[in-house]
């Protein structure tokens, strides 16, 4: 008789939390829709102009020092049209964009800054000590960020719709590289290599690394040596806990361990704990 009255409680039990778990609303999520890829011969002006913004805070890592922090004028807060005026009527310019009017000198001044950043650099953002006359700025077209001439055409389209001026740029065709759907805005895969996390990330981009000669940010060579896996760790997630001598607070973005995954960040540490101090790896 007990047994039976154990084995009818239970199974009221168990009755009682399916009902209520069947009271409760029901939350179904649906599968995000699928995005048709953008191919090259789809593209227009629109497209190249999208395609560009998103290059500008993504592959392009433009967005690492063209902000309000100061590190090169903020592209996203000026009166590019104006600006680039500016710049075109300064007599240190003597580029290739020089005697152009209205979209074909924005065109070519942008084209000329991307892949020879020091043919002009605007005053107060040259490298210290340079007056003015060595970027920062790496070539876009060149390693870490190598970006190919398609998506420096897009930059161009976008940065020329800032600018207010049409845009002069070839539209892409289908038998041009480097218009993948991956290049176009789908979600890159987790980096599998810390090399291809360095690129992802932009670190040579601020960091002198694999001779990068970016002096933005601190080497990296040594690093481990001097502050240990923890204190990478925390100078990846929280870079403004401890700011290296000789550099400024908000250098570094401050949501970068929000972008990288758990295995890149593993993947950039052990990287880093056995990088020797002149930054080259055997």
């Amino acid at each position: 008789m007990t047994l039976l009255k154990v084995m009818a409680f239970s199974l009221a039990i168990l009755l009682s939390y399916t009902l209520f778990a069947n009271i409760l609303p029901q939350v179904q999520s649906d599968p995000p829709a699928e995005e048709e890829p953008i191919v090259p011969d789809d593209m227009d002006v629109a497209g190249m102009i999208s395609w560009g913004e998103t290059l500008f805070s993504g592959k392009g890592t433009c967005t690492l020092c063209h902000t309000n922090m100061g590190r090169a004028p903020d592209m996203l807060a000026l009166d590019l049209g104006a600006e680039f005026a500016e710049r075109l009527a300064d007599p240190r310019y003597t580029g290739k964009a020089k005697g152009l009017e209205g979209a074909e000198a924005v065109q070519s001044y942008v084209e000329e800054s991307m892949v020879d950043p020091s043919a002009y650099v605007v005053a107060g953002f040259g490298k210290k000590g340079t007056g003015d006359t060595v970027s920062p700025m790496p070539a876009v077209n060149a390693a870490p960020i190598q970006l190919s001439d398609i998506e420096m055409n897009a930059l161009t389209a976008f940065l020329q719709s800032r600018a207010g001026v049409d845009v002069t740029v070839p539209l892409p065709t289908a038998a041009e590289d480097g218009a993948s759907a991956a290049d176009t805005g789908e979600e890159e895969g987790p980096a599998e290599t810390a090399v291809a996390a360095f690129g992802k990330f932009g670190c040579s981009v601020c960091h002198d690394l694999d001779g990068s000669g970016a002096e933005v940010g601190p080497k990296l060579g040594g690093i481990g040596a001097r502050i240990g896996r923890d204190g990478v760790r925390e100078a990846i997630l929280d870079p403004n806990a401890t700011i290296a001598k000789g550099f400024e607070p908000d250098i570094m973005p401050g949501d970068l361990g929000e972008q990288m995954r758990a295995s890149e960040l593993e993947l950039v540490l052990d990287y880093l704990m056995v990088l020797p101090e002149n930054g080259a790896r055997e």
